[in-house]
């Protein structure tokens, strides 16, 4: 990976965790179409995440909670970190990113959901519904 690669990544990281850590969503998150969001974070399908019908934001992708009982979703990609909310097994979430964090068994990912919480779950437990989600 070559060093601008490297930097531009660490850059992205620092910027989305950084926005996580003061309270706020990330720039445009709370926007309207008009404010530069995605639509597929304004729009769904009927179960509110992104249709197979073409109307995916090719930015958000989606997953499903796989383990037995369900999980808690922290504010960063850490176990140790303050937990922002439950997800149920089975629950359907749309993954923005992944990174490296602390590691869950043999697995070091982490996905960002935004599902209104904008938190972070270890991928050991999220089955990707897809493709698997791009570097943050």
């Amino acid at each position: 990976m070559s060093l601008r690669s490297v930097l531009f990544h660490g850059l992205a990281l620092a910027a989305v965790t950084g926005v996580l850590f003061g309270g706020a969503v990330p720039a445009g998150a709370a926007d309207g179409p008009a404010g530069g969001a995605p639509a597929a974070q304004q729009e769904g399908g009927p179960d509110g995440h992104a249709g197979g019908r073409g109307d995916r934001d090719p930015r958000r992708y989606e997953g499903v909670v796989t383990a037995k009982g369900g999980i808690w979703l922290h504010d960063r990609p850490d176990r140790g970190t303050r937990r922002v909310r439950f997800a149920e097994q089975g629950e359907h979430v749309s993954i923005y990113c992944k990174v490296n964090g602390d590691r869950v068994g043999t697995n070091p990912l982490w996905y960002l959901l935004t599902d209104g919480t904008w938190a972070w779950a270890s991928a050991r437990y999220i089955g990707n519904v897809g493709p698997a989600p791009r570097w943050c």
